[in-house]
């Protein structure tokens, strides 16, 4: 069984993770793992929202799943569309790490002066930034987790926000603190590891177990919400899912791209059977089209 995966240090690392969750495969599935460079890879510099945004780093895999080139993709959820393509099967969610996004600095959000500059790619980080700190500079910082914190290190930035699990997962020990995510909503699937695999793949069946059900709970709810918004990479929006007793709790957040303004929308859910409703609740409190 051939593994897909971006090349990236964090890639590798959850690549391995992969490995070790189907270390009990048997002989003849033997997983082995191949590095697959997604356009997201090759450019560098262009804001991933002129280049798609969903999917930049997961088409190729996709493109190599149905090729049979590869058996088993190995995404960061929070890449991949809220629709999966045609063919393609979410089989899996490890475990999820920390779902939430931390400030890399010496100095908390709240402490960074008036005009500091503060580094990330993402429309929804800088629409977050720019809406609880309209002082600060907002600076675009695209590349792979150790080249932002390389510029980060060598003084380009004040200040950079990454994902929490990313960093954990490296083992980086930098300054960083946590930015609660029931305030800064993070993006729907973040801290969460897929496996996808091809529609109808008889092998399906060895992988299905290793399917982390709370994990699953969440996600499920967290991805259905953005498939019935509709929502787009280009818009600021954080979904995020947590255990809540039997039910989920629901936390999401829209901003404008200048961060002028933040609408807010909490529920608890039974699980995915009830985000139709919630979606439809949604459009119609936010005014949302």
């Amino acid at each position: 069984m051939i593994l897909g995966t971006r090349g990236s240090r964090l890639a590798m690392v959850q690549a391995d993770l992969a490995l070790e969750a189907l270390g009990g495969l048997p002989e003849d599935l033997s997983p082995e793992i191949k590095v697959i460079t997604t356009c997201g890879d090759r450019d560098r510099c262009t804001p991933l929202e002129a280049m798609g945004g969903y999917g930049v780093f997961t088409k190729e895999l996709d493109q190599r799943l149905l090729s049979g080139e590869i058996d088993l993709a190995v995404n960061s959820l929070k890449d991949m569309p809220s629709a999966l393509t045609p063919g393609t099967r979410l089989v899996a969610v490890l475990p999820r790490g920390p779902s939430g996004d931390v400030l890399v600095s010496r100095a908390d959000l709240s402490a960074l002066p008036p005009g500091a500059v503060v580094g990330t790619s993402s429309v929804r980080r800088k629409a977050l930034l720019k809406h609880l700190r309209p002082d600060l500079e907002v600076a675009e910082l695209r590349g792979n987790i150790t080249t932002r914190l390389n510029r980060w290190r060598r003084g380009d930035y004040h200040a950079i926000v990454l994902a929490d699990a990313g960093l954990e997962r490296l083992g980086e020990n930098v300054p960083r603190h946590a930015l609660d995510p029931g305030v800064w909503v993070p993006p729907a699937g973040q801290g969460a590891i897929a496996l996808v695999c091809r529609e109808g793949d008889e092998r399906a069946g060895a992988i299905a177990h290793l399917d982390h059900l709370p994990t699953r709970r969440c996600v499920d709810v967290e991805r259905g919400v953005m498939l019935e918004l509709g929502a787009s990479c280009q818009v600021p929006l954080g979904i995020w899912a947590s255990p809540d007793g039997q039910g989920i709790m629901l936390r999401c957040l829209w901003l404008s791209p200048d961060g002028s303004w933040a609408k807010r929308y909490e529920a608890r859910l039974r699980g995915a059977q009830d985000v139709l409703k919630v979606a439809e609740d949604m459009r119609s409190q936010w005014g949302w089209s």
